[in-house]
This record gives C-alpha cells, structure tokens and sequence, in this order.
C-alpha cells in the first residue's frame, strides 16, 4: 500500500487562558513516521473529539494519567484505522488489519502494536469502539451496582457518554431513567430515540423541582457527568442508600472562568449520612477488565439492535480545530468524531 511522504497532525498552537476555540490549534504538515521493530504504522479513518481535552490544554493539569498538552505537540485521543505498514521483521497485527488506538488528531500514526486492539470482524459500527461510555457502564456495575426496578438519573445525557448511559442502565435493569441537557432542542430525541422516561433542561425553573417531577420518590443510582450545581441537586433528592458515580466533570471543563481542570460543587454531607448515600468518581485504571467487558457486551448490543448508537462526523481533518469548540457549545448529539 503506497504511503505518502507527509500527512498532517493537529497540534497546539498555543495554551488558552479560557475554552479553546480553532485559533488555539493548527493543521501541521509534517514526514509520515515510519516503524520501528514492534511498530505499526496506521492510516487514521476517525478520531474522537472529547471533553477531557479541555483538562489536558490546562496550564494547572496535574494527576491525571496523560500528561498536559504544550504548544507544538499534537493531539491525541481515541482513533480507529487501518494498519498501512509493520516495522522490520513484521509485527503479529498484519498489514490491512483494522485497529483502534490512542493517537488520534493525525492522519498516519506509529503505535506500539501492543497498544492497539484489533476491530473484531464483522463489527456493526467500528466507530463505536471510540466511545468513551465505557465510564458509565463501569459507574453502573461496580460503583453503583444497579438493581432491578431502581430510578436512575443520568446528568449530560445528550452527551456521548450520557447519550449511551441511560440505554445502558434500562439494559441492566432500571426502572426509571431520568436525563438532564442543557439544550432543549434535544428533549425529545432523548425520550423517542433513546428511550429517557423524563428529561430536565436546568433553569430557569429550580433545577430541583424539575428533577422531583420526573421522579417524585427519588433517585436510587446517579450517573453524574457535570458535577457543579446538577449534582448538588440530585443528591438532595437522593433515597436512603443511594449511590452515585461520578464520572465526568463537564460543569468545570465547559467554564469559560475556570482552567478546565477543576469543577467545585457544593455538597451537604450530612445529608449523606443521614441517607447512607455513597459518592464515588470512577477511573478506568481502577477496574480492570471493564473495558473488554464494555467493548464485548456494547458490540453484542449493537449487533442486536438493543443500544443506540448516536454520533456525529464532521468531514475532513480540517474540521479538527473548530471541533472542540463545537462540542464545548453543545451543537451535536451523542458523540463527536472527525472523519478523516
């Protein structure tokens, strides 16, 4: 397979001091890499646009397991592609293999062939194994532990992971799933599409009296996406022995005041003891064989028609330094990818 002499990247231009917009990236021309012994060389197809980007631009971005970005480097991310060439001595992964990997935002990369994963064949939607809902289903079976009948709410629903989370919890049994997004134009493809019993748009009525509507008794489990004043809210209207999952943190990252890598809430902790109501934020490096087990029983769904899977493509790598942006002004439903 013929492999040009240069590709492009999409790198920082420089750190923002508030949301990144498409003047804080550039399109880089630069030499196709070729591989090492142990490497391959992949042709990009997509790649993921994702909110912990934010977090990654941020000068004060500690403790997180990427590293920041710094002006001059490209971006990364989740990506699916072909492999167009193996270093010497060839690799286990042969050539036309289709893979996902973590360097997204360039047309050609070179992984280590022990850092992809293989597309299993006949897959229904490759682009589905960017999703980042692996979060939510992780949240749900080992934070929360779900239970048959139980009411669920999922806060950034209309998002790519909140858009999966509430068909994954009523695929384990929930009783009730209740959503919140900030953009009204998309309540009702929450509720016909994918299935949510009642959906919250914050403001300008009292966020919690909204939430006791759609839910008057409570909420058993919370799948918490935003944190801020969404997730203040929820935990007043928590039942006994409730359980949340914290696994994003949009409030923070989509605030223009704020570096991205904080999000405060304000908490009423002896409403947690009186209620017995745990609070629990979810890494993927904590649990270990989650995301085989997410990738396999996401793929059977698929493959059954019981999960929707909603995205967005933007054509072109040019697209990639407005992408972001897009996704900070919520104009897209579910996930967010670039074809390339």
């Amino acid at each position: 397979m013929s492999v040009p002499s240069t590709g492009l990247e999409v790198h920082l231009a420089a750190v923002p001091s508030a949301l990144p917009g498409p003047e804080h990236f550039r399109l880089a021309e630069v030499p196709v890499p070729r591989p090492s012994a142990g490497q391959l060389l992949v042709r990009n197809r997509q790649f993921l646009v994702f909110a912990g980007l934010r977090t990654l631009l941020s000068r004060e971005a500690k403790g997180f397991p990427f590293p920041p970005l710094k002006p001059g480097e490209p971006l990364f991310g989740p990506a699916f592609g072909e492999v167009v060439a193996t270093g010497p001595g060839g690799a286990d992964i042969p050539v036309g293999t289709l893979v996902t990997h973590m360097l997204g935002w360039r047309e050609y990369a070179v992984v280590d062939a022990g850092a992809v994963q293989a597309v299993p064949d006949g897959h229904p939607d490759p682009v589905a194994l960017l999703s980042t809902a692996s979060a939510a289903y992780g949240a749900l079976t080992r934070l929360t532990r779900l239970r048959q009948g139980e009411t669920v709410l999922v806060t950034g629903a209309a998002g790519g992971v909140g858009t999966l989370a509430g068909q994954v919890a009523r695929l384990l049994g929930a009783g009730r799933v209740v959503g919140t997004t900030r953009s009204p134009g998309k309540v009702e493809r929450l509720r016909q599409e994918l299935g949510y019993d009642a959906v919250v748009v914050p403001g300008p009525r009292p966020l919690g009296d909204q939430l006791t509507e759609a839910a008057p008794d409570g909420y058993d489990v919370i799948i918490d996406n935003v944190g801020g004043e969404q997730l203040s809210a929820a935990l007043e209207l928590t039942r006994s022995g409730a359980r949340v999952g914290v696994v994003g943190a949009l409030s923070g990252q989509f605030d223009p005041a704020r570096p991205g890598s904080t999000s405060p809430a304000v908490i009423d902790t002896f409403l947690l003891i009186k209620r017995s109501v745990s609070l629990l934020g979810y890494q993927t490096v904590d649990h270990p064989g989650v995301e085989e087990e997410w990738r396999q029983r996401f793929t059977d769904w698929l493959r059954s028609g019981d999960i929707v899977y909603p995205y967005v493509a933007l054509s072109g790598i040019e697209r990639a330094p407005g992408a972001l942006q897009e996704l900070h002004q919520g104009r897209h439903f579910g996930t967010l990818v670039v074809n390339i």
